[in-house]
């Protein structure tokens, strides 16, 4: 188990290997403002009576499964079985990002789809008049216009990025069926009207 102090260590060292704060936060799978928060500790040094007083959040570590490419097949397996229930008319899975990418890839062979892979905005650094950056689907895989998707992460924080990306789908011409990831923390069944399911989802017990 990771400890605050090392998520704060790793923060930092993402950082300087030039990641940006969306980077950081699907590295270290937590939401971008925790992400945000871990990377303004860097260089504090609390006395043994201070606590850090780090937002409500919760870190992911799955690496057990993504290092290993039977576990994470087995992975996509229960996936899949998430989102059979939808149909089989889609033709294509779409992942988002550096985590959603592998997963989206062994759904699709459970699923027999095509594979798109959308790259967030938050992978990009923002400008100066704080407005998202814009997202990019990839070139070198299956494109989005004319197909029924299904959409693959490895976790939704508050939904923002999950939003984007249905959106892009349809701007691009697809439509998105239903989306799966391996954790929730948002909790919500659907979101743009698309069903969204999880092998877990995190309730949240009590207010800071």
């Amino acid at each position: 188990m990771k400890s605050i102090a090392a998520l704060i260590e790793n923060a930092q060292a993402l950082t300087q290997q030039g990641l940006s704060e969306g980077e950081v936060a699907d590295e270290l799978n937590v939401a971008r403002e925790t992400a945000r928060w871990l990377v303004a500790q860097s260089g504090r040094q609390p006395s043994g009576e201070e606590s850090l007083d780090s937002p409500m959040d919760v870190h992911v570590d799955w690496s057990a499964i993504g290092r290993d490419g039977h576990r994470l097949g087995l992975l996509g397996a229960l996936m899949g079985d998430l989102l059979a229930g939808e149909g089989t008319d889609v033709d294509l899975t779409v992942g988002i990002g550096h985590s959603g990418g592998p997963l989206a890839t062994v759904v699709s062979q459970e699923l027999d789809t095509d594979l798109g892979v959308y790259m967030p905005g938050k992978y990009q650094s923002s400008d100066d008049t704080g407005d998202e950056a814009t997202g990019i689907v990839s070139q070198n895989f299956a494109t989005i216009e004319d197909s029924d998707c299904f959409v693959v992460d490895d976790n939704i924080d508050t939904g923002q990025t999950m939003t984007e990306t249905i959106e892009r789908i349809r701007d691009e011409g697809g439509t998105p069926k239903a989306c799966v990831v391996l954790t929730d923390k948002l909790g919500q069944d659907e979101i743009g009207g698309v069903p969204v399911y999880s092998l877990i989802q995190m309730v949240q017990m009590g207010d800071k």
